[in-house]
């Protein structure tokens, strides 16, 4: 008995493969060997970087806020401090955004914190 081979499913998974390389230069484009390595690697790329991402962005906020209190003569860490014991449930993601856009805003905030 011959061998049975479901030549429509290969085809497919193939055509998924260079699919996703659409854009790729050279033979990662089309030619199926590289392309497979080529997607592989990058779905693996696009997988540990978009965990990097959320890490570089908290890096980048609280560079921006640890600015914007040595502005006021005080430390990142003495600002986080007094906020996380005061009443107020604010992320850094959103002071980052006050202390580079709206800086009026981000100094009544670092008062209220400081003071109360």
């Amino acid at each position: 008995m011959p061998r049975s081979v479901n030549h429509a499913a290969s085809k497919a998974r193939r055509k998924k493969t260079l699919k996703l390389a659409k854009g790729y230069f050279g033979r990662r484009k089309n030619v199926w060997t590289v392309a497979k390595n080529a997607v592989e690697k990058g779905l693996t790329y696009a997988y540990r970087d978009r965990r990097a991402k959320k890490r570089e962005f908290r890096a980048l906020w609280i560079v921006r806020i640890n600015a914007a209190c040595r502005e006021q003569g005080v430390s990142y860490s003495q600002f986080m401090g007094k906020l996380n014991t005061s009443s107020l449930e604010i992320n850094r993601k959103v002071l980052a955004d006050l202390a580079l856009n709206d800086p009026a805003g981000f100094k009544a905030i670092f008062d209220q914190v400081m003071n109360g």
